[in-house]
């Protein structure tokens, strides 16, 4: 699971770049009110493993979820809000 803020441009390219990817099955969703898909407890309780774009989305998943993250592996990605869907840069941090 790959969570942003508005699941607009970092968490979707991500999900598009990873989807399948040996085998693995990937979602995307934002911690804010607006976005395009918002998480949810079904998303947090469906994860094994959920990647953070930045530390401000640990904190939200945090306050919002609670005990529902005990056991969940949460990794920072620490990638800024300066890429657009599909960016080529992005792709390759992502990929890193």
């Amino acid at each position: 699971m790959f969570i942003c803020s508005k699941n607009k441009w970092r968490s979707p390219t991500a999900e598009k770049i990873f989807h399948h990817f040996n085998g693995y099955d990937v979602r995307s969703a934002g911690t804010e009110d607006g976005a395009r898909v918002k998480v949810t407890n079904g998303h947090i309780g469906w994860a094994d493993l959920i990647f953070v774009i930045e530390k401000k989305h640990a904190r939200r998943l945090q306050v919002k979820f609670g005990s529902m993250l005990n056991g969940k592996r949460i990794w920072n990605l620490d990638i800024p809000d300066d890429y657009g869907y599909m960016d080529e840069d992005l792709i390759e941090i992502l990929k890193s």
